[in-house]
């Protein structure tokens, strides 16, 4: 098992893969600057070093904004911000 902690948040990855749970899993995290979050996760660069991550920038929605990854797993992060 892997711990990813930032600030006072932290989850637990372990080794293991469910291929219908993976398809059907989304996590959204709540950010105060989610312009701070999107650079961070370019400096990354993960797509250069995941083929099947990919990045979608800063969208503005009603309710605030996000961006997304899609890590290599399948799995759809948001990292959003509310207004």
């Amino acid at each position: 098992m892997s711990l990813f902690k930032t600030g006072e948040l932290g989850f637990y990855l372990q080794d293991a893969y469910v291929q219908e749970w993976v398809d059907n899993t989304m996590i959204f995290l709540e950010v105060e600057d989610v312009d701070r979050y999107w650079r961070d996760l370019l400096a990354l660069n993960l797509p250069a070093k995941y083929a099947d991550s990919r990045l979608t920038p800063i969208k503005v929605n009603d309710w605030g904004r996000e961006c997304f990854l899609h890590d290599p797993s399948g799995i759809l992060w948001h990292f959003g911000e509310f207004a």
